[in-house]
Order: structure tokens, then C-alpha cells, then sequence
């Protein structure tokens, strides 16, 4: 069945993203005495009564801000099917401007660029869509696939024709869902009142019913009651819909996803090693699916950062996923866990709240006062991992030991191939916690007591070696071309 898609809406501070809000769900939002009911629940459904599509309806989820949002990505919950971009038509790009396009982007969503406050004399959409360019951003009109239309979200002109192409992206998407398969739905709003544990929800599969038993990588939990967007009891919800749950009995993270199948609770492992000692190099050592340096960049100046920037971009390793002025925040640590990146800053402060969130979190945050102690570390960096790409290259096949045994006196190692087709004659490199430990050559392969010339991704093998290496089992093997 057709699913409404769900729309999230990010932009600098003032460029008009609650007066937007406001104004669809005020024109078209029913039962508005319900008030308050849109702040709690993170979110509403409006009926566009726009017809020719397979539906008119369309889900707002209201996250304040990037942190909100980029805390969900971090968490898999891709819950937004489309974004908008919201961009003031007198200030045009500012750094919340340019941290929202580096959020929509990774989170690999269609969006759409809303040029707000065109009722003003001041308003110069024009210069907003030149100025998109310098961020990647291209327009329909510059040539590009991203469509840019001008609103007065105040006023409420342009509101309509921008609701008409969220529902014609959305038919492009073909968003569906199946009512009778295992739910899957994610948290985007935990509180608690005198009703008990109030947890915002929004369905993208299966049905929930009041009375269901469901689970959280937390437990399980069983629905006691269901209440829609403008306060009313339901028996069921679908997806896409946003709704209020209670049933949890602590407060949920947000950002979980709700099953209806167990889920097996997994403890993080703990830090072996405090973050801060690790150095970008040797990070990259130990990282071997790596092929780029992912980089969020904040500094103190947009002198330095256009300075830094330019350097960067030079070493084809690197890329530049957010370059933007200002201190490391929150919102900069969930959106380097989405996007898998470290954060460098430059003269820039990093609270003690960020640490301790980078450290839960798993990210890297790397400081610099001086310039080229910052680029001649990243340059080490990419050293490394041209070594790494190179030798990826000539990378033919890769084992892991799984066993040691005698076999007529002699010593047979049995492993998994993991990578590639081995064959006999082989030359190996013998690897223990990615460090090389020897070199040798595949002289004897089996499967079972059979005799062999080949063995193949996924099938497990005895292997004899010579020269003799001290190979011990969880060593990995990497056959060389």
C-alpha cells in the first residue's frame, strides 16, 4: 500500500522553518484546539486535498534542529524520505545553511530548496541560487537536479505548489509499506508526564495495534494505549503517520527502532583506549576498508577555513564532508558517526559535554593551532592509505586461520577464505593484528582429504606452507598477485 512520505524541514536559525510549519499545519491541520499536541508528538499528517496522486497526505516531523536530526541518522533511524531546505532570500548561505546541506546529503535523500521571505523588498532569490554552487548545490535552473522554489512562508505564497512537489517526489520514491509485515517503526520523541513514559513514534512498516507486544533493543514492551497527532485514541497506526505510544515503563533512546521480533541486545564493547590518545595515522593503519579520509572541519575563522579548505581539497584521499566557522558542537559529533568521518578544529573550543559524547559515540576529534602541524599529519595520513589502496589493488584472495593441526607429521592450517579464489602455488603474506609477520608460498590445499587446486570466497580449506611462518590461528593470510 502507498505510503505518505515523511518531510523533515533544516535551515539557519530565522530563516522562517517554524513560521513554515506553522503556517501548513494552521491552514491545514484539522482539530487545531488540540494546541500544543505537535510540540509533544515531534510531528503532524496534513491532507493537501491535492488530487492526481496516490495520496494527498503528507507526514511533517519537527526536529529542533541538526543535532535531533543527525542523532537519529547515527542511530540508522532513516526516518525522513525528503527534505527541505530552508534559505532566507535576504541573507542567503549561512553556516546552519551550510551544516543542513552537509546533514540532507549524508543522510542520501531527495530535497528541495524553499527560498523563504520573497515578500520582502530586500529578497534576492537569485544570489541564494548562485551561492548554492559554491556548496554543491545545483539548481534546476543552473542545470542541476534540485529543485529551488520561492515561498513566502508569512504570507503562505508558494506553500501550496511546494507541498505539490513533495507529493511528486514522493510518487517518484514509490513509497510503500505492508500492513501484515513484522513491524518496523523508530522513536523521534521520548518524554514523561502524569499519563507515564509518552514516546513519539513513526511506523515505516507493519501495522501496530493497541495491546501488541513489541521490541526494543532495550526489551519488550507492550502497547497500553495509542493517540494520533491531534490527540485522538486509536485502536491501530500505520506507517508514516506519527502518533504517541505509551507502553515503555523507562524513557526510551531516541532514535530506536521498534520490531516485532526480539531483538538481541548487544553491550558495546568498552573503550580499550581513550580517544583523544589516538593519532589520525595510526587510525588509518588499523582501518583497511578506509579508501578516503573523511573529514568535518570547524574553525575559527572563514579566513583560516577557506586557507585549510583549499589545502584539503588537494589531496585527492580527503574528503570534506562539513567546512564551516565555528566551535565543535553535538550536532558536529552525530553527523561524523553518520557519515563515518573524524572532527578537526582549528582554534576552536570543544566543551567538555562534546567530548564525552565523541567518546560514547566513537568519534575522533583532533585539535590544531598550527597549520601545518595539521596538514602534515593528514598528509601522513594519505601516504597510508595510498600504500593501502596500492596494495589493495594487488590483493588476490584472503584467508583467516581458524585452526592448527598434525597431520603425518606435518603442519596443516586450516582456515576460511574470506576474500577471492586461492589456488595452488599461491604467494601468501601472513598477517597478526595487521602487522605483517612473514612471507611464504601456498605449496599444499585441501578440502577435507581431498587434494585440491582452488578454493573459492566462502569455503574452508586446509593450506600447508614454505617457507615455514609462525602462523597461529586468527592470523589473517593475504594472497598476493
Amino acid at each position: 500500500m502507498t505510503r505518505p512520505p515523511i518531510v523533515t524541514i533544516l535551515g539557519h536559525v530565522d530563516h522562517g522553518k517554524t513560521t513554515l510549519l506553522d503556517t501548513i499545519g494552521s491552514s491545514r491541520m484539522a482539530a487545531r484546539e488540540h494546541g500544543g499536541i505537535t510540540q509533544r508528538i515531534g510531528g503532524y499528517e496534513i491532507e493537501t486535498g491535492i488530487k492526481g496522486y496516490d495520496t494527498d497526505k503528507i507526514t511533517f516531523i519537527d526536529t529542533p534542529g541538526h543535532e535531533a536530526f543527525s542523532k537519529l541518522r547515527s542511530r540508522g533511524a532513516t526516518i525522513a524520505d525528503i527534505a527541505i531546505l530552508i534559505i532566507d532570500a535576504k541573507d542567503s548561505i549561512k553556516p546552519q545553511t551550510i551544516e543542513s546541506i552537509a546533514h540532507i546529503k549524508s543522510a542520501n535523500i531527495p530535497y528541495i530548496v524553499a527560498i523563504n521571505k520573497i515578500d520582502l523588498p530586500d529578497a534576492k532569490p537569485e544570489k541564494v541560487i548562485k551561492d548554492l554552487l559554491k556548496h554543491e548545490v545545483i539548481t534546476e535552473k543552473m542545470g542541476g537536479n534540485v529543485l529551488a522554489l520561492t515561498i513566502s512562508a508569512a504570507k503562505g505564497d508558494g506553500v501550496p505548489e511546494l507541498l505539490e512537489a513533495l507529493l511528486l517526489i514522493a510518487a517518484d520514491q514509490k513509497l510503500e509499506y505492508d500492513p501484515s509485515a513484522d513491524v518496523e517503526a523508530y522513536i523521534i520523541e521520548s518524554n514523561k508526564d502524569t499519563r507515564g513514559v509518552t514516546s513519539s513514534i513513526i511506523i515505516k512498516n507493519g501495522t501496530i495495534k493497541v495491546g501488541d507486544e513489541l521490541y526494543t533493543s532495550a526489551g519488550k514492551i507492550k502497547v497500553r494505549s495509542l493517540i494520533s497527532d491531534t490527540g485522538k485514541q486509536l485502536r491501530q497506526v500505520v506507517p508514516s503517520a506519527p502518533f504517541v505510544l505509551l507502553g515503555f515503563s523507562d524513557i526510551p533512546e531516541i532514535g530506536s527502532v521498534i520490531t516485532s521480533k526480539e531483538q538481541e541486545h548487544i553491550e558495546e564493547e568498552a573503550e580499550e583506549e581513550a580517544l583523544e590518545k589516538f593519532d589520525i595515522a595510526s587510525l588509518f593503519k588499523k582501518k583497511e576498508e578506509s579508501h578516503k579520509l573523511s573529514v568535518i572541519l570547524k574553525t575559527e575563522s572563514q579566513g583560516t577555513l577557506e586557507a585549510i579548505t583549499d589545502a584539503l581539497k588537494k589531496n585527492e584521499n580527503i574528503s570534506i564532508v562539513l567546512g564551516v566557522v565555528g566551535d565543535i558542537h553535538k550536532s558536529d559529533i552525530f553527523l561524523a558517526k553518520t557519515t563515518k568521518a573524524i572532527v578537526i578544529g582549528f582554534s576552536v573550543k570543544v566543551i567538555s559535554d562534546v567530548k564525552d559524547l565523541a567518546k560514547q559515540e566513537k568519534v575522533i576529534i583532533k585539535t590544531y593551532n598550527i597549520i601545518y602541524e595539521l596538514l602534515e599529519e593528514l598528509e601522513e595520513v594519505s601516504d597510508i592509505m595510498q600504500e593501502k589502496s596500492e596494495h589493495e589493488k594487488n590483493l588476490k584472495a584472503q584467508a583467516k586461520i581458524l585452526a592448527t593441526f598434525i597431520i603425518d607429521g606435518e603442519k596443516v592450517f586450516g582456515g576460511l577464505i574470506t576474500k577471492g579464489k586461492v589456488n595452488l602455488g599461491d604467494t601468501a603474506e601472513i598477517y597478526r593484528d595487521d602487522k605483517l609477520i612473514g612471507n611464504t608460498k601456498l605449496v599444499s590445499l585441501r578440502i577435507r582429504a581431498k587434494r585440491v587446486q582452488e578454493v573459492k570466497k566462502d569455503q574452508e580449506c586446509g593450506m600447508q606452507f614454505i617457507p615455514e611462518v609462525d602462523i597461529k590461528e586468527g592470523d589473517v593470510v593475504k594472497y598476493i598477485l
